[in-house]
C-alpha cells in the first residue's frame, strides 16, 4: 500500500514539474518581481526629481512668503501681482499652484489662506504646502514670544521607549513590534497561498482526470484513499520545490537590480540647497541645517535598521517559530487539500465547483482577514485564542502568534486539535471521494454528498 501510495505522489511530482509551464512560470515570477519593483523605485526617483512650483501672493503684512522654505520637491516664488491678475497668468503658466495669504491674516487663528491649484489638486501636494504653513507660522509665532529655535528644542522632550518582552521565567529581550508584526504577517501570507493556490490545484486535476475517465483504469489497481493522498502529496512536493526556487531566484535577482537602482539615487542636498535660496539669508541656514539632517539619517537609517532588524530577529524564538510554521504549514494544507480533493471527485463539470468552493474557502479566507486586522493588534486576545485552536482557523492564526509568544500548552492543544482535524477532514473526504470519482451525469447535492459518507464498502 504504501509503495503504490509514493508511486502516485511521484507521478504526479514529475508530472508537473516537467510541464514547460512550471519551468516558465518558476524561471519568470522571479525575474518579473524584482524588474516590477526597479521599476517602481524608477517611478518614485523620477516623481522625486519633479520640482513643483508654487507662487506665494502675500498680503498679509507678515512676511510669510520669506519664511516658506523650499523643499527638493515643492519650490515657493513669491508673486507681486495682484490676485486677480496672478490668477490668469497662473492658468497660463505651468506652475503647480498658486497660494494667496489675505491682509489682516492673525498668526493665531490663521483663516481665509488659499490654495489654487489647476483642477483638483492632489493630497500629497496639499499637505507639503500645510506643512511649510505650520512651520512658518510657528516661527513666526516663536519669534514673537521671544524665544529661538534652540530653546524651543530645548523645551520639548523626546522619549526613547525600550521595550522589553519578559518571558515566564524572568528573562529579558529587547522587543521590536515592526520586526515581529512584519515577521507574523510573512509566515501567514505564505500559508494562505500555498493552502489556496496548490488546493485548488488538487481539486481541478482530480476533476480532470475524472472527466477523462483515467481514474477507471487507476482505482482497478490503487485503492480510493491511496490516489487522494498520493495526489495531494504530489502536488504539495510540487509547490514546495516551486516556493523555493522562487525564493532563492528571487534573491539573487532583486539583488542585482537593487544595487542597479540604488547607484542611480544620487543625493538631493545640492537641490534642496538651490530650491531653499529664495528664502532670506538665516531661512537658508535653517533649511540647509535641516536637510543635512535629514541626509543623515537617511544615511545611518537603512543600515541600523537592518541590524537592529537582525538583531531583533535573532531574539526571537525562531526554534519554536520555524517548527510551528512546519506543522502549520503541512497541516493546514494537507486538511484543506483533503477538502479541494473531495469537491474535485464530487462534480463532473468545473463550474460546478463554485457552490461548493464557498464553504471551504470561507474559513480560511476569515482567517486570514482577522488575522492581519485583529490578531496582529491584540495577539493575546480571547478571539486570537479561539482562533489558533480550532483546526479550520489555526494554520494561519496561530502563526501569527507564534512571533509574539504562545504559551506552550497553547501550542501543543492547537496542534493536537489540527491533527485531529486533518484525521477527520481526510477519513470524510476519503468517503466522499470513493463514491463521487466514480459518479458521472447527476447534478450534486450538500444532501447526496452527506449520504456519500455513510455508504459502506
Amino acid at each position: 500500500m504504501a509503495s503504490k501510495f509514493f508511486l502516485v505522489a511521484q507521478r504526479e511530482y514529475l508530472t508537473r514539474v516537467r510541464k514547460k509551464a512550471f519551468i516558465v512560470l518558476t524561471l519568470a515570477v522571479p525575474l518579473l518581481i524584482a524588474a516590477f519593483g526597479f521599476f517602481m523605485v524608477k517611478i518614485v526617483q523620477s516623481d522625486d526629481d519633479n520640482t513643483d512650483v508654487v507662487e506665494v501672493r502675500d498680503e498679509s503684512g507678515l512676511g510669510l512668503a520669506a519664511r516658506l522654505v523650499s523643499t527638493p520637491q515643492l519650490q515657493f516664488v513669491p508673486s507681486n501681482v495682484p490676485l486677480a491678475q496672478g490668477k490668469k497668468a497662473f492658468q497660463k503658466a505651468e506652475h503647480a499652484g498658486l497660494l494667496y495669504l489675505p491682509a489682516g491674516l492673525n498668526p493665531d487663528e490663521p483663516t481665509g489662506v488659499q490654495f489654487f491649484g489647476k483642477g483638483n489638486i492632489s493630497l500629497r501636494k496639499q499637505v507639503s504646502v500645510e506643512s511649510a504653513l505650520n512651520k512658518a507660522f510657528s516661527e513666526l509665532k516663536m519669534q514673537k514670544s521671544g524665544l529661538t529655535e534652540e530653546q524651543l528644542n530645548r523645551l520639548k522632550a523626546k522619549v526613547d521607549l525600550q521595550a522589553v518582552s519578559l518571558d515566564e521565567t524572568g528573562k529579558e529581550e529587547d522587543s521590536n513590534a515592526l520586526v515581529t508584526s512584519g515577521l507574523s504577517y510573512g509566515l501567514a501570507l505564505l500559508i494562505y497561498l500555498f493552502i489556496f493556490i496548490y488546493g485548488v490545484q488538487i481539486m481541478r486535476g482530480i476533476g480532470e482526470e475524472k472527466s477523462s475517465r483515467i481514474m477507471e483504469v487507476m482505482l482497478s489497481s490503487v485503492k480510493p484513499f491511496d490516489l487522494m493522498m498520493g495526489k495531494i502529496i504530489g502536488i504539495a512536493a510540487v509547490g514546495l520545490t516551486q516556493f523555493l526556487l522562487w525564493g532563492i531566484l528571487s534573491t539573487g535577482a532583486t539583488s542585482v537590480i537593487s544595487s542597479l537602482a540604488t547607484d542611480t539615487n544620487n543625493p538631493k542636498t545640492e537641490m534642496a540647497a538651490t530650491a531653499s535660496r529664495s528664502t532670506d539669508a538665516a531661512e537658508q541656514n535653517a533649511g540647509e541645517r535641516f536637510d543635512k539632517q535629514i541626509d543623515k539619517v537617511g544615511e545611518q537609517a537603512p543600515g541600523g535598521a537592518i541590524s537592529k532588524a537582525f538583531a531583533s530577529l535573532g531574539k526571537l524564538p525562531i526554534g519554536i517559530i520555524l517548527f510551528g510554521f512546519i506543522v502549520y504549514f503541512l497541516g493546514g494544507y494537507l486538511l484543506y487539500g483533503a477538502l479541494f480533493g473531495a469537491i474535485g471527485a464530487a462534480v463532473d463539470d468545473q463550474t460546478d465547483t463554485q457552490q461548493f468552493m464557498f464553504p471551504v474557502t470561507a474559513p480560511l479566507v476569515l482567517s486570514y482577514i482577522v488575522s492581519i486586522t485583529v490578531i496582529l493588534r491584540n495577539p493575546d486576545g480571547p478571539l486570537a485564542f479561539w482562533m489558533s485552536i480550532i483546526p479550520f482557523t489555526s494554520p494561519i492564526a496561530m502563526v501569527v502568534r507564534l512571533p509574539f509568544g504562545v504559551p506552550l500548552w497553547q501550542l501543543g492543544l492547537s496542534i493536537a486539535l489540527l491533527i485531529a482535524g486533518f484525521i477527520g477532514t481526510v477519513w470524510l473526504a476519503a468517503r466522499i471521494y470513493r463514491v463521487g470519482i466514480l459518479m458521472y451525469g447527476k447534478k450534486v447535492t450538500y444532501r447526496e454528498m452527506s449520504k456519500w459518507m455513510f455508504y459502506k464498502g
